[in-house]
């Protein structure tokens, strides 16, 4: 009785342990939907809304990029120094450029509001040339897997990098290395 008594305990042992196995193994190698990859070149573009000039104008990434060469870029701040002195003006001063070699659109984002990329855009005269779109919520920002936390800038941000997207595919990434620095998402840097 007591042979039988331990051989049970055993296999019962030995299952749970096997169930627990198998259970962290299951958690390992399966993919969530909140578990997410950086974007690589590649991906296509999430059908995620942007706010162009107010909340009630609503831009929608996927369709913007549809048939199209779209430069996208992204800042950590509207009104930030490395934004507004540097990355946003390289973009506004080339697109002419950029444009005559087949770029449609030129396109900013930053985690802030629409009011405040309006302004922005006013204040650095990108009509027409650069168009700012907010990601109030950092939607494309976390679908991307591109966000920092820069709790001086209010929290929840973008990393700096820049992308040539075509017809709704990634082509070109170039994600800043310390993530807000000034270097390979720049406008000079993007290969056409």
């Amino acid at each position: 009785m007591i042979n039988t008594v331990v051989a049970l305990q055993k296999t019962v042992i030995a299952s749970a342990v096997q169930s627990s196995v198998s259970t962290v193994v299951k958690r390992l190698f399966s993919v969530s939907p909140s578990w997410k990859m950086p974007v690589q070149v590649g991906d296509s573009v999430p059908s995620v809304d942007l706010f162009e000039n107010t909340p009630g104008n609503k831009v929608n990434l996927s369709e913007l990029c549809n048939g199209k060469t779209v430069i996208l870029f992204a800042v950590p701040g509207a009104f930030t120094p490395g934004c507004s002195k540097t990355h946003l003006p390289g973009y506004v001063n080339t697109a002419e450029d950029l444009k005559s070699k087949g770029v449609d659109e030129i396109v900013c984002v930053s985690v802030n509001d629409a009011f405040v990329m309006a302004a922005w855009a006013k204040d650095q005269k990108a009509e027409g040339k650069v168009r700012l779109l907010a990601d109030p919520n950092a939607e494309l920002t976390k679908a991307f897997d591109l966000a920092i936390d820069l709790p001086p800038l209010g929290g929840t941000r973008s990393k700096r990098y820049s992308m040539l997207i075509k017809n709704g595919k990634v082509e070109q990434l170039n994600i800043e290395p310390d993530n807000t620095g000034l270097s390979c998402s720049l406008a000079n840097k993007i290969v056409l």
